[in-house]
């Protein structure tokens, strides 16, 4: 895919969350690959966990397309690197949106965080997934209204999911092609064929034993109830063209040990292959095998799942020890899971509590849970490897852990500013050259 040449895609949305996105997403992309074709796979919004899914499904990774925390330029980029990935051009980009179709925050047009968004941005068609549980013709009127709600987009073709009959399928079918909406195909409902959650959504892929069985049932699933071929002939590429901005924001350091095991694998690859296009230097090293960070510039402690690990964590004496020995003469920063490590203890949902790192003063608890979900614009708060002080950065929050100061508090890493309005909030903590903060990065603002 050449410089500036329009990327052929296919965006996979619904009305609203829940109506079986992620399942027909994955079963399009096998079944497509099972039939011979290149498929690049992306995913809309903030989510580290559905691109996993994606990767295992076509064989290429995926990427994420986020209209609000990225820059026009930087979604071309990416959207060209899902097409291109180093395994040669993909016949198609299939993009799997995020919440209902046009779910996103307030912003100038364009940058809402929408899924329609990237739609428009990119010239993909959607085809959209309709839960047609409890309704019949009404589906149609859903789906004359997600077709007539935004004039930059088009929805080129509908899925009807959790069909009961056939009589339930003919009646939603034939009501909404009456509207000029070819059904492309009609999922009945089963309960055999689901993904796992736990609850910052799907238990990840890499912990799925027998997941290759699985992508082939939901494959075997989608593609005995779908018109493959007349859902590839609707991918089209009529937007700008592809743009070669892949890089988010520089990298932090040259040569950056990075934790990677499941407990820590909320890393967008984004952000990865972007800092890898500038220069860096990515050393991986799992704590959970009780490894310490590798001879660095800078150690950077993902998001994931700490809380599942904390007695494994906590007993994991290299790992600790080594953190301790890094952070003494070299920059450490932790999000949002990283950040509870660098914490003084972790107290888990059983109310266990484990001792961490001690090198930041918070402790944090899964015990007492409080949701905090949306997309947070960043002021850092003071100089720092990722920028200045005052500079900004573009990201989210969502995690159900509390803190505790425990009559300690540090100086704040930054800023934050919810996508929503309010005021502005002093969020994570500094000592020296350790930080850490429930903010994940997504790009530079």
């Amino acid at each position: 895919m050449s410089a500036g040449a329009p990327v052929p895609g296919l965006m996979i949305a619904a009305p609203r969350s829940g109506s079986g996105k992620t399942l027909l997403t994955l079963g399009l992309m096998r079944a497509l690959r099972s039939k011979g074709l290149a498929v690049g796979a992306a995913k809309c919004g903030p989510d580290y966990i559905d691109p996993a899914f994606h990767a295992a499904a076509t064989g290429r990774s995926s990427v994420n397309l986020d209209s609000w925390a990225m820059t026009p330029e930087l979604l071309r980029g990416l959207a060209g690197r899902a097409a291109e990935n180093g395994n040669g051009a993909a016949d198609l980009v299939l993009c799997e949106g995020s919440m209902g179709l046009f779910d996103g925050v307030r912003g100038a047009p364009g940058r809402t965080g929408s899924s329609a968004d990237v739609a428009a941005a990119l010239g993909w068609p959607i085809l959209l997934c309709v839960d047609v549980s409890g309704q019949a013709q009404s589906a149609a009127a859903i789906v004359k209204g997600c077709e007539i709600y935004d004039s930059r987009i088009r929805v080129a073709g509908a899925i009807l999911n959790r069909v009961a009959s056939e009589r339930h399928r003919r009646l939603a079918t034939d009501a909404i092609e009456a509207t000029g909406v070819p059904v492309l195909g009609a999922l009945p409902r089963d309960k055999k064929i689901e993904l796992p959650e736990r609850h910052l959504g799907l238990v990840q892929a890499q912990e799925i034993a027998g997941l290759e069985t699985l992508l082939e049932e939901i494959a075997g699933f989608v593609a005995g109830h779908c018109a493959l071929d007349a859902i590839v002939a609707l991918a089209r590429a009529e937007g700008a063209g592809a743009s070669k901005k892949i890089a988010a924001l520089p990298p932090p350091a040259q040569r950056i040990a990075i934790a990677r095991d499941a407990a820590f694998s909320f890393l967008y690859p984004h952000i990865l292959e972007g800092w890898r296009a500038l220069g860096a230097e990515i050393v991986f090293f799992s704590p959970l095998a009780d490894e310490a960070p590798p001879d660095c510039d800078l150690c950077w402690l993902p998001g994931g799942y700490p809380e599942l690990y904390a007695g494994q964590l906590a007993a994991a004496e290299r790992f600790m020890a080594g953190l301790r020995a890094f952070a003494q003469s070299k920059p450490v920063h932790g999000e949002c899971g990283g950040y509870m490590i660098l914490g003084q203890s972790l107290i888990d949902a059983k109310g266990a509590s484990h001792a961490m790192a001690g090198l930041l003063a918070p402790s944090f608890s899964f015990a007492k849970r409080s949701l905090h979900l949306g997309y947070r614009e960043a002021r850092l708060a003071a100089p720092h490897p990722l920028g200045e002080a005052g500079a900004r950065l573009r990201g989210h929050e969502f995690h159900y852990a509390t803190v505790q100061t425990n009559g300690g508090e540090d100086p704040p890493f930054a800023h934050v500013i919810d996508a929503h309005g309010g005021s502005e909030r002093a969020e994570g903590s500094r000592r020296a050259d350790v930080s850490g903060s429930f903010f994940h990065l997504i790009a530079a603002a």
